[in-house]
């Protein structure tokens, strides 16, 4: 129990730092929408200068799976039907959601004809693969890691996909240094 409680509590504060930073951000750009920053991997002014979303591959020991431009692990929620997008709120800080402002583009080995968007609950747009919307982890500090890989977090499963769009559920091999909430009491 106490594991748990320690690992929400690092999370919790990566999470609280990370929108204090964010907000810090808009602040100093006016009223520029900025989302909040991942554990400082994603700033807020790369959110205001949206730039279209690069989706890639990277072969980890999972198999070679999708990632962002800057190499961090995509995945799909299991929760998410039609390709539509249901993770927002403290859900969406936790999982944050690729977004894109215009076109998302494919590179390595990623498929520009399985790549399209859905319109997300706040009128921003993410990136859907094979109708899957797009999302990355709070957990997630370094490009390449999987730390979300087959958990049961907001109501069901995360997954990273493969290059044809399926998730792979094999388990990661990584260790993660925290969990993230939840959505439920542990």
């Amino acid at each position: 129990m106490r594991k748990h409680v320690r690992a929400f509590a690092a999370v919790a504060g990566t999470l609280l730092a990370a929108t204090a930073t964010a907000c810090s951000h808009q602040a100093d750009r006016g009223s520029a929408a900025a989302s909040p920053s991942v554990a400082g991997t994603y700033a807020a002014e790369d959110a205001a200068t949206s730039t279209p979303a690069t989706v890639s591959t990277k072969s980890v020991k999972l198999g070679k799976i999708l990632v962002d431009g800057k190499g961090m692990s995509l995945y799909l929620f299991q929760a998410d039907k039609n390709g539509k997008p249901t993770c927002n709120g403290s859900c969406a800080k936790a999982w944050p959601p690729l977004t894109v402002t215009g076109k998302p583009t494919a590179a390595g080995g990623a498929q520009s004809k399985l790549l399209s968007t859905a319109k997300r609950s706040d009128g921003s747009t993410q990136v859907t693969y094979k109708g899957h919307p797009l999302y990355r982890f709070a957990g997630d500090t370094k490009a390449g890691q999987t730390n979300g890989q087959g958990l049961n977090n907001f109501g069901a499963k995360w997954y990273v996909l493969g290059t044809n769009g399926k998730q792979i559920t094999t388990k990661s091999t990584t260790k993660p240094t925290s969990a993230p909430p939840s959505g439920g009491g542990y």
